[in-house]
């Protein structure tokens, strides 16, 4: 990991990161807790670990990562995050909205105020969709 990226993260923990990943971590326990939750609680608690610790990480469609296309990225990705987005996701986004605009009152805040703005992206519709470090981004294209 790059030094920046280092200084970045431990700045975005301070800045919202701690009281967001908590709240990912807390809506993997209630999926865990409900049977109809289940298939998405081990995508909670990998978010989780992006809303924890973002910088250097990157948010991309699992079909380009894969290959190929598998349940989470057809029609049934989309039912996915239609329950998901009914289940926990609106609250999540709204805990990252609120986050960025907190950190968009200062300047040195905007761009972990453009970080909450992606998580809250994800946390609407995070089926199909994984988490991969920058550099292999960059090697996959």
């Amino acid at each position: 990991m790059a030094p920046v990226n280092f200084i970045l993260n431990v700045l975005w923990l301070v800045l919202g990161g701690i009281v967001m990943g908590i709240g990912w971590c807390i809506a993997g326990l209630i999926m865990v807790l409900t049977i109809i939750g289940l298939p998405w609680a081990r995508s909670c608690f990998v978010i989780a670990g992006l809303a924890f610790w973002p910088f250097g990480k990157m948010v991309v469609d699992r079909q380009f990562v894969q290959g190929y296309h598998d349940a989470g990225t057809g029609p049934l990705g989309l039912v996915g995050n239609v329950i998901w987005f009914l289940l926990a996701g609106w609250w999540l986004a709204l805990g990252h909205l609120a986050s960025a605009v907190a950190n968009f009152v200062s300047i040195i805040g905007i761009p972990f105020g453009v970080q909450h703005l992606k998580l809250a992206l994800i946390s609407l519709a995070p089926v199909g969709k994984t988490v991969v470090d920058s550099s292999d981004v960059r090697v996959m294209q």
